[in-house]
This record gives C-alpha cells, structure tokens and sequence, in this order.
C-alpha cells in the first residue's frame, strides 16, 4: 500500500486517506469528530500514527498541517450574509430537483423537460445538458467524493448513469414498474439504489447494470432512501406511513418503523448512524433508536404537517420545517428539547437545512423566499428573495459559502458570500 494523499473533511471533522492498493486507488477515512480548537494537534497525529500503517514518519508533518487546517475551518465561523450571484433558468419547464457534488463545485439541475442540467456554480454556466430520458427528470444525484459520474431517475421508470461533463450515457437501470422518484450511491461506489411509486426499492450493480435486490415490503409509494454512512443499511420512506430500514448486504428487511399516523415526508441517519429522523404528514417528527429499532422521541408543537427534517452535522440538533410557516429547532443529544421556532415566513415552509458548520439554518418556503436563521436566537438574520414562485429546495455547499434555491418559476438562484475568495 501506498499513501497518495490527504483529503480533508470540514463536516464533520475527519480526514480520507487516499492510497494504491495493487493497481486498485482506494480511500479510507479517519473520523475527528472530538475535534475543535483547543484540541492537542501532536497528541491526534500520535494517536492516528500508532494505528495507522498507512501514516509514516515522512508524513506526519504533513498529517499535522491537515489536523491544523481543519482548526482554522472551525475558527473562521460562517457568513451572515449572502448575495444574488446567478440565475439558471434554462430548462423549457420547471425544475424538479437540485443537489451540490461533494466540493459544492458544481450542480445539477432535474426538469419536467425530461433533461438534467450540470452547472459550474463559481461562474454560473451550464456545462453540460444531459438527454434520453422519455419523461420527466425527477432524481439526481453525485458519486462521492469525485463526482465524476451522476445519476438521473426519471418518471420513464428507468435510472441512467452518465459520466460528468459529457453527455453520454454509460448505463440504463431497468426494473421498476412505477416511476423513479429517488437515486443514490452506495458508500462503496459499486451499488446505487433507487425508490419509485411501484411499491419498491431496487439496488443494481453499477458496473454489470444488474439488479441485485428488490427490497419490498411497503404497501405505497416509496418517496425517499438514504444509505447509512457505512453502507450497510438502507432507509426507505413511504407514504404508507412507515420507514424501511434494510440490509444492503442480504437485501432483507430489518424493520418497519410504525409509529406515524400519515405519509412520512422524508427520513435520515445521523452522521453516526445511531439515529433515524422522520417527518410526516401527520404533524410530527420522530427520533428512531438504531440499536433498539423503537421509536425514542415525537416531536410535536407543529400546527400543520411537517414536510422536511435535517440533522446537523455533529447529530446534536434536529430541524423541522412545516406546512403551519414554521421551522422548529430541537436539541437531541441527551434530554429532547425544542430550542426555538423561527417564524416569519407567510406560507408553508417545506425545506430546511443547515450551514455546514450548524450556525446559521436555512429554510425555503411556498412564499417564494429563504431564510437564513440563528440557531441561538431564533431571529431571521437575512431573507434571500428573488423568485417569483413557491421554493421547493435549498441548500448550502459543502463551504457554507454559497446557497442555491430552487423554485417553480422554473429558475435556481445562486447567493454568495461576499467574503468568498
């Protein structure tokens, strides 16, 4: 084995090695989730030396210069402030869906015109326009952490995998009988998996393009997935008012988490894969112990039905956004608490999220503005207002400094820190 670089990981704190293997590149992560700004640098790199034979003594300074770096990430804290940098509004017909790659150097763009769109965000020019799909772009997604290749799921029932910056199309999923509402990759790079209307989830073998699990046990629509960290779960969110959670390895369901009274909008691991986060329609959120598979906390207090939940990064606080113009913050780490309602908006909110580094929250709503949120006084520190329709997405890059939202007007804005180098 050999060591061919350090890459750093801002949020949560932790560093990929990147090192050969035979002929085969391979990357390995080391978490620094203790870390902040008065941890020992030497003693880390110590530590991280004694059991990791892929750190020599050639490499230590660099290794320590990393840890630093990720120091100096956590002191700069984060902008209060953003402006208007770019409008993408190319698509013949409204936008479906959005996502940043890993960097938040580029994004890409789904529509009812049944193509997908790849963006340079630094300059705001489309680079490339992705074509074959039959019917509406629903889904789309980056491998990690290169984003060399994208995923496209479509309302034709089939998923397409398409190398970056070119419009080829390297592979066709087939296999659903419903169209295809969610994509994602494994951890592992060799699997994707993807949920539809049909009922079901289905994991294909991205090289050989077979199917190799079709995970069914939902009596409805399955609107949403999400690969734990290690890739060996897998979550599922219906409309039948419950949660899948399965074995990505035997293809097996481990559970139905039964708890929700209506659909579930949207559910999601923690960093650590110790919890599940949920939202609903029925008007609540819940918390779902991993270890137990039982339900640890609903969080109630919201007047309408709660249409988004997001963790942070560090797993210790928990967002919800809902249909009554609200976004609750909640404490999660220990005593479940609610630390603030941030209200201001005039309709339903239906997207929450955070800033990488937990502190500022981002919300979109139906009255066609985001706003940015502090977590520590409940107060709207900016309202970002540009579109003339409902928000349906909004999220940060992997900096923090740079926003995109996403609206039925058939345009996604881009909004910039000033301070951006």
């Amino acid at each position: 084995m050999k060591l061919l670089r350090f890459l750093l990981r801002y949020y949560p704190p932790g560093i990929s090695l990147e090192y050969i293997q035979g002929k085969e590149v391979k990357l390995k992560t080391i978490d620094l989730l203790d870390l902040d700004e008065s941890s020992n640098v030497a003693q880390i790199v110590k530590q991280i030396s004694s059991g990791e034979p892929l750190i020599t003594s050639s490499v230590t300074a660099q290794l320590e210069e990393s840890i630093m770096r990720l120091q100096r990430k956590m002191k700069s804290g984060c902008s209060q402030r953003y402006e208007q940098f770019k409008v993408l509004d190319s698509h013949l017909l409204p936008i479906t869906n959005i996502t940043f790659d890993k960097f938040g150097t580029r994004c890409l763009t789904g529509s009812y015109d049944r193509t997908c769109k790849l963006w340079d965000v630094k300059s705001g020019h489309e680079m490339c326009t992705y074509r074959g799909h039959e019917n509406v772009v629903y889904a789309v997604a980056f491998i990690e952490p290169y984003g060399d290749k994208i995923l496209t799921g479509s309302f034709d029932k089939t998923i397409k995998l398409w190398a970056s910056a070119k419009d080829h199309c390297l592979a066709t999923y087939r296999g659903h009988s419903g169209e295809v509402v969610g994509v994602a990759f494994a951890p592992d790079q060799t699997s994707l998996g993807s949920c539809s209307t049909d009922q079901t989830s289905r994991l294909f073998n991205i090289n050989s393009g077979q199917e190799i699990g079709t995970l069914k046990g939902h009596d409805k629509e399955v609107i949403c997935l999400r690969f734990s960290t290690n890739g060996n779960m897998l979550i599922t969110g219906s409309f039948d008012s419950t949660i899948g959670v399965w074995d990505t390895r035997t293809h097996e369901l481990i559970t139905l988490l039964k708890g929700h009274d209506e659909e579930v909008s949207n559910c999601l691991f923690n960093f650590s894969n110790s919890m599940i986060a949920s939202s609903s329609l029925d008007g609540t959120g819940k918390l779902w112990d991993v270890r137990t598979m039982s339900c640890l906390h609903t969080m109630e207090g919201h007047q309408d039905e709660v249409l988004d939940v997001t963790f942070d990064y560090t797993g210790t606080k928990l967002a919800t956004a809902s249909g009554d113009k609200t976004v609750k913050l909640w404490a999660v780490d220990g005593a479940i608490q609610l630390l603030q309602t941030f209200r201001g908006h005039k309709d339903e909110v239906s997207k929450v999220s955070f800033h990488p580094s937990g502190k500022l929250v981002l919300s979109g709503s139906r009255d066609s503005t985001c706003r940015l949120w502090s977590p520590d006084t409940g107060s709207c520190v900016q309202i970002l207002s540009n579109h003339e329709d409902e928000i349906f997405s909004c999220d940060f890059n992997y900096n923090g400094d740079t926003i995109i939202s996403a609206s039925k007007d058939r345009s996604c804005c881009i909004w910039r820190s000033p301070n951006l180098d």
